[in-house]
């Protein structure tokens, strides 16, 4: 820490004492003024400029040209003079369709690249949410080409992130910058977020900031809910697809004074219809209910910074074989069901203390904590479980000397986990079919850390260099050295490349992360020993540790008027310890045990920005994906990996933005399926899936205060055929329902309304 310390210092002796300009550009539409993400920020008559970020600021080095230019496509340019002691400016630019003699509609991006911070980050707005559907978070990446949300197994919906080929659990979920949705939430929490909910997402690819905890590996997702003193007032969405599924959610804000404000969140989902497509007696997906209520709370004036609020789950999931819809013959045991019931409660708290004797000095406390419970059954496996988890994290940021080109962020965090896990596993059934054997768990883990980091800028900013470094003492596991470093160097103003190292640990959660796997006939070990006899092997598993390293390099040019954005990246990340869940070796065995051999991904992607046309957007991305593990002494592609992936997405919209299309298609590359050690012939799957297409389309009809939009998911009706093994007999030796590797629900189309009142 000391030699960090000392490097930074000397680093802020290098950089100088130049005055940086803070600001924001708003847009205004009607009587409504909005944050304006990805507007262009120059001095007059130069070069050196930067683009907004996704809540429309910006800061700038001074220059002694004084006149600062704000310009967006579709909106009027605005020019401020600005003296060098101006500490914050703000700029609103009008919108299109207020210009005169101007037949263009405004066009505020979907996707911002940030090019300005040293982190390899990507941010995608409330504009590119509102091109699908976007029930929830889980279907919020239909237009991204860097996320993949994918079926976890075949029974229970749900649903997992996979970022530079690897597994969700690997991406560290974020709420605001607050861990969140680990553990017993890591398979289901995509479904906790409403879309309309969400203000704007951060992905993060590859190590981000050691302020947030040392569990990033692969990256980081941070979701934004919108806030109380955004410029909207009242929101309604209303949803019904052909599958059967029909959704409610609104929030309204109150202003309560000039200090304080609220927003209250509620939603309900129903899946009610049972759906048998490829006619195999078990449900495509589960019927499920869902309710979600959220309030948070704003107090600020001109020293403190206030939020807080609760969150508050209840959803209900059942699946598996069904009277009605089942048509073979029903065993002695009953038919095979599945039912996951959650109750969860979340409350967080922000903090902040902007210090006025100090310049650009500032305070945070930060935290969160979450009750979780899950009481389920997967035919006559039974897994119940209880996680308690707080999150608290002090943070001090400042500057050194007089130069706000030199920050420093350092703090100290506490994280908690407390689990409670019964588990019955088939494999002690009685004469009568009883299951006998409860084992319970519990685990606590307490993690106090400690952390700094320095953000540099040099060379009239053309440099940007992040250093940081945190220690954690985890109870169990003992002490945690994370470093990460991150580098940006823009050599012209429409040019960036970045660099990031790091490193990532985290501790696995067996059950709880794979309780999808508890959906076979296979029986669960550690180290090649019954769990359920041998329950003290869980904690012999080792703490799971990686490397990243990535690059990215994001080019903006000049094509026939329009700007062209391409923007290439590379990854790699290697795993020094990891837990394998081998359920390959033998079929009737789901191992879990530390890493014996190599296990790395390497990722690389190429994506395209581009307007064809005026009023015609393109996006076209390609990403492959080298993903290998050991399992058995073999160094394979992990298994129910695409090997590519292609993207092409394309959005219309006519002039005032009247009406709105949207297209995309998803070309998914083949991959491995898990082998099946011992399994007769019958019963053996296919060692690899080929590649498919989804497509998906949707139209928008735009009013004053609401919009319709309607549209149709997976076009061409493509689904995985047979995903279910042996379900003809789901008490037999055979039955698995995890190889999944495409779509389970074929076309379905959908109608949706939204309404906006804005405050004013």
């Amino acid at each position: 820490m000391r030699y960090l310390y000392l490097i930074a210092c000397l680093c802020a002796a290098l950089g100088g004492q130049a005055q940086s300009i803070r600001g924001r550009v708003m847009e205004k539409t009607g009587d409504t003024e909005s944050p304006l993400a990805g507007a262009n920020v120059y001095w007059d008559g130069t070069t050196k400029g930067v683009v907004t970020d996704a809540n429309g600021e910006f800061k700038i080095r001074w220059n002694e040209v004084g006149r600062l230019v704000a310009s967006f496509i579709g909106y009027q340019s605005d020019t401020l003079e600005v003296a060098s002691s101006a500490g914050f400016v703000q700029f609103v630019l009008i919108s299109g369709e207020q210009l005169d003699e101007v037949n263009v509609a405004a066009r505020k991006q979907g996707t911002v690249m940030s090019t300005q911070g040293p982190v390899i980050e990507q941010i995608i707005t409330g504009i590119e949410l509102t091109k699908a559907a976007c029930c929830n978070l889980g279907e919020s990446f239909e237009t991204n080409a860097s996320v993949d949300v994918s079926y976890a197994d075949a029974v229970t919906g749900a649903k997992q992130i996979q970022l530079l080929g690897l597994t969700g659990k690997y991406v560290q979920m974020l709420t605001e910058n607050m861990p969140n949705f680990k553990g017993l939430a890591s398979l289901y929490g995509l479904s906790y977020v409403p879309g309309p909910w969400m203000s704007s997402i951060s992905v993060s690819k590859g190590t981000s900031t050691v302020i947030n905890g040392y569990e990033s590996m692969a990256g980081q997702i941070s979701v934004d809910y919108k806030k109380p003193t955004d410029p909207e007032l009242f929101y309604a969405n209303f949803y019904a697809s052909t599958d059967g599924m029909y959704e409610g959610n609104t929030n309204f804000s109150l202003k309560l004074s000039d200090k304080w404000s609220t927003m209250f969140f509620l939603h309900g989902d129903w899946m009610e219809k049972a759906h048998d497509g490829n006619k195999d007696g078990f449900l495509d997906m589960p019927e499920k209910t869902q309710y979600n209520v959220m309030n948070r709370w704003t107090f600020r004036n001109e020293m403190f910074f206030l939020q807080f609020g609760g969150k508050w789950i209840d959803e209900e999931r059942r699946g598996g074989q069904g009277g009605h819809h089942f048509h073979g013959e029903e065993s002695p045991l009953g038919l095979y069901e599945i039912g996951i019931d959650t109750r969860r409660y979340e409350a967080f708290m922000k903090l902040g203390y902007l210090m006025p004797q100090y310049e650009h000095t500032t305070m945070a406390l930060i935290a969160n904590y979450s009750d979780h419970s899950q009481d389920s059954y997967y035919g006559l496996k039974v897994y119940n479980a209880r996680q308690r988890s707080l999150f608290l994290n002090y943070i001090y940021q400042s500057i050194f000397g007089m130069n706000p080109d030199q920050q420093f962020s350092a703090g100290v965090s506490f994280n908690y986990d407390k689990y409670d896990e019964d588990f019955q596993d088939r494999v002690f059934v009685d004469g009568e079919g009883e299951v006998t054997g409860m084992v319970d768990f519990v685990r606590e883990e307490r993690v106090p850390g400690v952390f700094f980091q320095y953000t540099g800028g040099f060379f009239d900013n053309r440099f940007t260099l992040m250093l940081g470094l945190r220690y954690d003492y985890h109870n169990l596991y003992g002490s945690l050295w994370t470093p990460r470093a991150h580098l940006v160097y823009r050599p012209f103003e429409a040019s960036s490349l970045k660099v990031s190292v790091g490193r990532g640990s985290r501790a696995a959660n067996v059950l709880a992360e794979n309780s999808n796997l508890l959906a076979s006939s296979a029986s669960i070990y550690v180290n090649g020993k019954l769990l359920a006899e041998h329950p003290e092997e869980i904690s012999s598993l080792e703490m799971e540790d990686a490397w990243n390293v990535g690059v990215n390099w994001n080019q903006k040019f000049d094509l026939f008027g329009r700007v062209l954005n391409l923007n290439l990246d590379y990854y790699y990340t290697r795993f020094t310890e990891q837990i394998i869940a081998d359920n390959e070796t033998d079929y009737r065995k789901v191992n879990f045990h530390n890493l014996d051999g190599k296990s790395y991904s390497h990722c690389y992607q190429a994506e395209v920005k581009y307007e064809l046309i005026p009023h015609l957007e393109a996006t076209l991305a390609y990403r492959y994906n080298d993903v290998k593990n050991t399992v058995n002494g073999k160094l394979r592609h992990t298994p129910l990996s695409n090997r590519y992936k292609g993207l092409v997405s394309l959005t219309y919209f006519t002039n005032l933005k009247k009406w709105q299309f949207d297209f995309t298609t998803q070309f998914n590359g083949y991959g491995r399926v898990p082998d099946q050690g011992g399994i007769e012939d019958e019963f053996r799957v296919p060692s690899r899936f080929d590649a498919f297409q989804i497509m998906n389309a949707q139209v928008t009809k735009y009013f004053r205060l609401w919009n319709v939009y309607v549209g149709c998911e997976n076009i061409g009706d493509f689904t995985q055929k047979n995903p279910i093994v042996a379900a003809a007999d789901p008490w037999g030796a055979h039955f698995d329902s995890s190889k999944v590797w495409g779509p389970l629900v074929g076309r379905v189309f959908y109608l949706g309304l939204r309404l906006s009142v804005s405050r004013d």
